[in-house]
């Protein structure tokens, strides 16, 4: 099998827009969670969000793109056009089949398709706009990247919640071995608006506390739910072999990528995310001993928290392994978590340190090495990982070169 690594990043998240405002601030413990802004949350029970700071998308798109996009579209063009800069890749002039697209999404454009229902219910159909036939959609984001740049090759969507942008980073890297020459992967997402407040209420895992400091708190004694947030980060990947013909920085190689499902509630057979780190680990021919960190999921819901530590501890053993959980700054971004993850464990590879789980005193019971300040760390292979609601666990493992 050919290798695929990744060689640009675009990043736009709650405390940086833009890969070196994001990885800076990070590192600083620089937060990005807060009231609420996007619309009055004042009579909702969960009042804190992790929200993009400073983005102005007539900045960055053109006018034609405006009236056609969701907000979370928006950011995800723009991290789009970042990550391909970075990665010196352009198409051929619209006609470039070996370039796809597989972006991850949880929603789609909420905040359109709720304004244009409100249009619907108070002014009548014709006030509906005619873009509200796939603004909402799932596959936008996808869709519009592809257009924006020419990329016709094997592209799709992948709609698992919070494990999504692994899942699409692994359904990238089968396409390129597949005979793509590169994709455009990971995941941009946001539903900040009541229609999508609403549905994130109704999992229960929202936190109501009002400080952001004591918000989310994964393996905490006090975890009691997360903050949901906005943005995530695009990457490109490419067959190792045709970047190097062409000269391309490497921030590392996708080495291994696992995926399983968890058991029916009441089954009494345990969680799935262990036997998806292992399957990653075989994927890449790796051994637990080999892995430098573990960025975790860390949904700050005890039980939830209790079944990650307890998979952890059963491959790597209890202290194993450094894990971290930089999420803790950003809120939890559904199909946008795992691709910023995953730029997150590519910029420690690069620069031998490991960025912080901020405001979190881990339980003892859960037994692990918690990564509380940067730690000074070389990192040749790090594991992603990520659950999403319904049942949904993923794993991708990094490794350096």
């Amino acid at each position: 099998m050919n290798r695929v690594v990744v060689t640009g990043l675009g990043v736009v998240a709650p405390n940086g827009l833009g890969a070196a405002a994001y990885w800076d601030n990070t590192l600083a413990g620089r937060g990005g969670i807060g009231p609420v802004r996007r619309f009055d949350a004042t009579g909702y029970p969960a009042t804190l969000a992790g929200e993009v700071p400073g983005f102005a998308a007539e900045e960055h798109l053109p006018g034609r793109l405006l009236p056609q996009t969701d907000h979370m579209t928006r950011l995800a063009l723009v991290a789009a056009d970042w990550a391909l800069a970075d990665a010196g890749l352009a198409a051929d002039a619209g006609t470039d089949l070996s370039i796809g697209v597989v972006t991850a999404s949880s929603s789609g454009g909420f905040e359109f398709g709720q304004r244009e229902l409100q249009n619907l219910w108070a002014k009548g159909g014709e006030h509906v706009s005619a873009y509200q036939s796939f603004a909402w959609f799932y596959a936008v984001n996808t869709g519009q990247i592809s257009i924006r740049h020419g990329l016709r090759g094997p592209s799709g969507v992948v709609v698992s919640d919070q494990a999504g942008g692994l899942d699409a980073v692994g359904q990238a890297r089968r396409q390129i071995r597949q005979g793509a020459r590169a994709v455009v992967s990971g995941g941009v997402d946001g539903s900040l608006c009541p229609w999508g407040w609403a549905a994130q209420l109704s999992t229960g895992r929202l936190s109501t506390a009002t400080d952001p400091a004591r918000a989310y708190l994964p393996f905490d004694e006090a975890a009691d739910g997360h903050v949901y947030g906005e943005g995530g980060a695009i990457l490109v990947l490419e067959d190792a072999a045709a970047a190097r013909r062409r000269g391309a920085r490497s921030y590392g190689e996708v080495a291994g990528y696992g995926a399983a499902f968890d058991p029916r509630p009441g089954s009494g057979r345990p969680p799935a995310l262990r036997r998806a780190v292992e399957a990653a680990l075989a994927d890449a021919g790796a051994t637990p001993g080999e892995v430098d960190v573990v960025f975790a999921d860390g949904a700050a819901v005890p039980e939830l928290d209790d079944a990650e530590a307890a998979a952890l501890a059963a491959v790597f053993g209890p202290y194993g392994v450094p894990v971290t959980a930089p999420k803790t700054m950003t809120g939890r971004l559904s199909s946008g978590a795992g691709g910023l993850d995953l730029a997150a464990a590519l910029l420690s590879m690069r620069d031998a340190v490991v960025p912080p789980t901020t405001n979190v005193v881990p339980a003892p019971r859960h037994a692990l090495d918690l990564v509380g300040s940067p730690r000074a760390l070389p990192v040749r292979t790090a594991l992603v990982l990520a659950r999403g609601a319904g049942g949904f666990n993923s794993a991708v493992l990094l490794r350096a070169g």
